[in-house]
């Protein structure tokens, strides 16, 4: 079972997660926090495999909470609407795992979770646009064509999934 954190300060929004999440069968949300402070107690108390957090928030953003739990063992997805360059940058710096922007597919929320638990990263497309930005973390010690083919079996993989949804690759 997966065990969730959630920090979302939309009380709405931070409850509907929380429902969508637990009709999965492989998934357990066991605490649920309104702001950044509030979710790093949580996922000191209790434990959770992974914290999926909104970055706007009261009190400690959730970039500044991600940073404080990069040492905790508690994987972190940034779950948000904003797809701003300096945020994604900031969240490979401080490990997180994830970044799915708010207007996904509901059902990739929990692959998401899935894939980042399996040990893989999940980021959302739109984010995967600077590859020294996306790919320095990952591929600093590549010699530069074993990096620059990593880069580019990426894009060829993104294009093959945005031909078959059918959506334009341009």
């Amino acid at each position: 079972m997966i065990r969730i954190v959630i920090a979302e300060d939309q009380e709405l929004l931070l409850g509907a997660i929380g429902s969508l999440l637990n009709l999965e069968e492989d998934m357990e949300v066991v605490g649920q926090a309104c702001d950044g402070e509030e979710a790093l107690a949580l996922v000191k108390q209790l434990q959770p495999d992974i914290c999926l957090m909104d970055i706007e928030m009261p009190k400690k953003s959730g970039l500044e909470a991600a940073e404080a739990l990069r040492s905790t063992g508690c994987k972190v997805m940034i779950f948000t609407t904003f797809a701003k360059t300096g945020y994604f940058e900031r969240a490979l710096k401080a490990d997180v795992r994830g970044y799915l922007l708010k207007d996904s597919p509901s059902e990739e929320l929990a692959c998401s979770i899935r894939r980042i638990m399996a040990g893989e990263r999940s980021y959302s497309p739109e984010l995967i646009e600077d590859d020294d930005l996306v790919f320095e973390p990952f591929s600093a010690n590549l010699p530069s064509s074993q990096r620059s083919d990593t880069i580019g079996t990426v894009r060829n993989y993104i294009s093959t999934i945005m031909e078959k949804m059918k959506l334009p690759t341009g």
